[in-house]
């Protein structure tokens, strides 16, 4: 195990993710279910999308060399979408519609907005120019091209490129089991009386909730006991039943956290302690040769660790092409006059001041403050050993980029 130190963030994430074991077993889905799922090959254009050129428009197809001022050109054919249209005749224009096939000779369409209609023809009333309101064919996608790499994250477009494509089904990562277990004999679920000295249990709903997001499948969820034996025998069955073991609580230095002592005596405890604020008594290890990450037990705390230290363990875990989300620079709309050797997360969220953007910090930080987490839509970075004055530039991370 490390030291008693305070571990820095970048080398807490760069010994976790050297840790991370990876999703090899693949399966595949319809294109229905792969929303969320992360895609376990390359995929290459098989051919050209769109197809064939095609209106961008409901209009006219028609030579842009047959237009002079005052010309009437005959229509001499309809192209409905879905159709294969014949050759365009010298000298006349096609009735064509969005998503149809621009028929041969054509190369220009006019919207209909832009056209007189008449029993000879149509006279055109725009300024027409070669290609205009055509969409190329291989426009969006040429064939033999790289599409979508292995590793994506199918969001919604990519579900709506893939089937562009022609693709009805799609290899992806089997999903990441984990198993959540929070600590505390003061816990109670929703729903039942509260008992002097009981509260709660708010972080299996948090990580619920963020490992849903996450796109990993739960697989056990409990509450330990808080007794040694007990934390040993739970541990120890969670470890065998997922590819990740989830803690909250039981990390810290008091006589009833359990988790962290088991960890060093039945298995391995390579992290302990981090140089991050809220959340310094995070922990890593195995049990079982399976990754343990057991977060703090304060709730707005085992929100924030799980999004800088579980996230990107869990896409790499996962194999997603990226790890790490894009951060905004974006300056501050408070202070920070005590500097800390810990970086702080800050719950804090986007606002307009004086028309411009800047960030907001929530009026208390106290890693007990859920509610903190509610009223923001990110997180903003202040360094270590760092004051902040009103003004300065702070990285800013918004909830859904972290858990993208």
């Amino acid at each position: 195990m490390r030291g008693q130190h305070l571990t820095p963030v970048e080398d807490a994430l760069s010994h976790m993710l050297a840790r991370a074991p990876a999703i090899s077993v693949l399966e595949e889905v319809p294109l229905t279910d792969a929303l969320g799922r992360i895609l376990a090959q390359d995929h290459r254009v098989p051919a050209d999308v769109p197809p064939a050129d095609n209106s961008a428009v409901d209009g006219y197809a028609l030579r842009q060399g047959d237009l002079f001022p005052g010309v009437v050109l005959p229509v001499s054919a309809r192209v409905p979408a879905g159709t294969a249209p014949g050759p365009l005749q010298p000298g006349t224009a096609a009735r064509i519609f969005t998503g149809s096939e621009i028929p041969e000779g054509a190369d220009s369409v006019v919207m209909q907005e832009r056209v007189t209609v008449s029993d000879d023809g149509i006279e055109v009333q725009a300024e027409v120019s070669e290609g205009q309101n055509i969409r190329r064919r291989g426009q969006d996608l040429a064939a033999g091209d790289l599409a979508l790499a292995e590793g994506t994250l199918i969001r919604p477009q990519e579900m709506g490129l893939l089937a562009s494509m022609g693709f009805a089904s799609v290899p992806v990562r089997k999903k990441l089991k984990v198993a959540i277990l929070t600590t505390g004999d003061e816990l109670v679920e929703p729903g039942l009386p509260l008992a002097p000295g009981q509260i709660y249990n708010t972080n299996r709903f948090t990580l619920l909730g963020l490992l849903s997001r996450a796109g990993c499948e739960v697989v056990l969820c409990e509450t330990l006991e808080d007794t040694r034996d007990a934390t040993r025998a739970t541990l120890q069955r969670a470890a065998e039943s997922a590819d990740l073991v989830i803690t909250s609580g039981g990390v810290s230095v008091g006589e009833e956290d359990h988790v962290r002592t088991v960890l060093e005596d039945g298995g391995e405890l390579s992290l302990w302690r981090l140089a991050i604020k809220p959340g310094k008594p995070l922990a890593f290890g195995t049990m079982a040769g399976t990754p343990v990450l057991g977060l703090p037990g304060n709730p707005a705390a085992v929100l924030v660790t799980f999004l800088v230290a579980g996230m990107p363990f869990i896409r790499k875990c996962q194999g997603r092409s990226t790890i790490a989300p894009t951060p905004e620079q974006l300056p501050a709309a408070f202070s920070v006059e005590s500097a800390s050797v810990r970086r702080e997360f800050v719950r804090a969220r986007k606002e307009v001041v004086d028309g411009k953007m800047s960030v907001a910090a929530f009026h208390n930080q106290s890693s007990g403050v859920l509610s903190s987490a509610c009223w923001a839509n990110g997180l903003a970075v202040v360094p270590e050993n760092t004051t902040v004055k009103t003004g300065d530039l702070l990285t800013y991370y918004s909830f859904s980029d972290l858990l993208a």
